[in-house]
């Protein structure tokens, strides 16, 4: 999974730390002087009073007395001053530790950002997003200074963990915690074109959802394509969960307005629809895409597409998110995805989270997204 990114990015990230390694120069931290303490010595405690307390004498007479220090005493502070000052200068003189640290300008990173970025699109990630993730690893690594460890790679990688991190964890929405909190039952509907396993994914968070705890509807929307009906009930049966259908080429609104009532009246939780896959120029199909959400409103609408899709999946997501407003996205065969642009760009360009990963063929087999996994993916 991302071998290809995962080599074009450890090209970048060893390429900049040989940069870094030959400016890197060996620095001497500056010492601070340590304060002297006075050395007082007990004697001068322990000296006898100065007035005689038998004698009888005023307030008056006591106060503009001095006390009165004895040569040898100040022989004695002076010679701890002076032991005292070699002890300090001796610690010093363990303190100091070379190290190596440097400071990149613009010009440094100028050709290693534009190999980075070329690396990036020919992984498949959207060329605003390639551009977010360059510009973020040059605010991080220009003008500072920073000490070098063990590897100068190291800071590299972290700056690029950094930027995919935050590009890919603009738009989080935890599913699992809507659907707890809102009044069910709860609609979803799921868009996409033909051949993306849409009708698969919603089989298997059906699985998902009822291993959860939840009573589960599927409505079989997707009226227009051939067998698509009977693939969503063979589905339903094996994970054991309703299916409201009608004939082929029916109305699909009406299909999900049964299927909402069903579950009205059965209380179940959650519903969940397909629909026919459909791209977003077929004015016909997005118009009937467009009945279903007036006549049963969805609580969410979840586009699926493939990840090995890349580009592509990013263009449609965009262009669905124009004509049926997406709450999120689902990517089916991320398992099998060299590059893993799809996965970075999609949240970044539609300004909506992908929900779930598709990794594999099982009904189990649908991961929820995580940043900070997918990242560290690219990085293991």
């Amino acid at each position: 999974m991302f071998n290809k990114l995962k080599e074009k990015l450890s090209g970048f990230t060893k390429s900049l730390g040989k940069q870094i390694d030959e400016k890197a120069v060996p620095v001497e931290p500056v010492q601070e002087e340590v304060a002297e303490i006075p050395f007082v010595s007990p004697s001068e405690t322990e000296q006898q009073p100065l007035v005689d307390t038998a004698s009888e004498i005023t307030i008056d007479e006591v106060e503009p007395q001095k006390a009165f220090v004895s040569d040898q005493n100040l022989d004695t502070k002076a010679s701890r001053s002076q032991e005292q000052k070699k002890t300090g200068l001796i610690s010093k003189a363990k303190a100091l530790v070379f190290e190596r640290e440097f400071i990149l300008d613009e010009k440094d990173l100028e050709e290693p950002l534009w190999d980075l970025q070329i690396a990036l699109l020919e992984s498949d990630i959207a060329l605003t997003v390639a551009e977010a993730i360059t510009e973020a690893v040059r605010s991080e690594l220009v003008g500072s200074r920073r000490k070098i460890g063990k590897d100068t790679t190291d800071i590299v990688e972290q700056a690029l963990r950094n930027a995919l991190y935050d590009v890919m964890s603009a738009n989080i929405f935890d599913l699992d915690d809507y659907v707890r909190n809102a009044r069910k039952p709860v609609h979803i509907v799921f868009v996409g074109i033909n051949g993306t396993g849409k009708t698969t994914s919603i089989a298997k968070a059906a699985k998902r959802f009822k291993d959860m705890g939840y009573s589960v509807v599927l409505a079989a929307g997707d009226t227009f394509r051939a067998g698509a009906i009977d693939q969503l009930q063979i589905h339903g049966d094996r994970v054991g969960v309703k299916v409201i259908r009608h004939q082929e080429g029916g109305d699909p609104a009406a299909v999900v307005y049964d299927a909402m009532q069903y579950a009205k009246a059965h209380k179940a939780d959650i519903v969940l629809s397909d629909t026919a896959g459909r791209m977003h120029t077929n004015l016909n199909l997005m118009e009937q895409l467009k009945k279903v959400c007036r006549v049963s409103a969805p609580d969410l609408i979840i586009f699926v597409d493939e990840a090995v899709a890349g580009n592509d999946a990013v263009e449609r997501a965009a262009q669905f998110n124009e004509a049926v407003p997406i709450n999120g996205s689902i990517l089916t065969k991320t398992d099998a995805d060299a590059k893993g642009g799809a996965a970075i760009s999609i949240a970044y360009i539609t300004g909506k989270p992908i929900l779930f990963l598709g990794m594999g063929q099982g009904y189990d087999d649908l991961k929820k997204f995580d940043p900070k996994w997918f990242v560290d993916q690219i990085f293991e």
